[in-house]
């Protein structure tokens, strides 16, 4: 089994709960979908949020949508001077032995895209 990780980022409107749970159930779901996620191979997320976040953890949603027996952490995101507001970022540790990590779909939604215009974002 190969370890790649999967990033991804999004913003929520507002600090409230129902925001940040919502915004980071919809982030975890649409990285789930792109890459083919089998939440058993999850071995950790890490989440980090602007300071402007404070109602609730992100990791919070990623229990309700099952994911348990997965190490969860949440960090407060390094403020940088004109830096995107309400953003809620997330790695994922995956095992896969499929698929290699020039193969992963990374994830950023909203606002957020602003972040990776590299990328090919949702």
């Amino acid at each position: 089994m190969r370890l790649v990780s999967i990033r991804g980022a999004i913003t929520v409107d507002s600090n409230d709960k129902e925001s940040i749970i919502q915004g980071t159930k919809e982030l975890i779901a649409t990285i789930e979908k792109e890459n083919n996620i089998i939440q058993e191979n999850v071995i950790s997320i890490f989440f980090s949020a602007t300071k402007d976040l404070d109602a609730e953890y992100p990791a919070k949603a990623a229990r309700m949508l099952g994911y348990t027996q997965c190490g969860l952490m949440c960090f407060n995101e390094m403020y940088v001077e004109g830096s995107i507001n309400k953003c809620i970022r997330l790695m994922i540790l995956y095992q896969d032995s499929n698929l290699e990590q020039n193969q992963v779909k990374h994830v950023y939604l909203k606002g957020a895209k602003e972040l990776r215009p590299d990328l090919m974002c949702k």
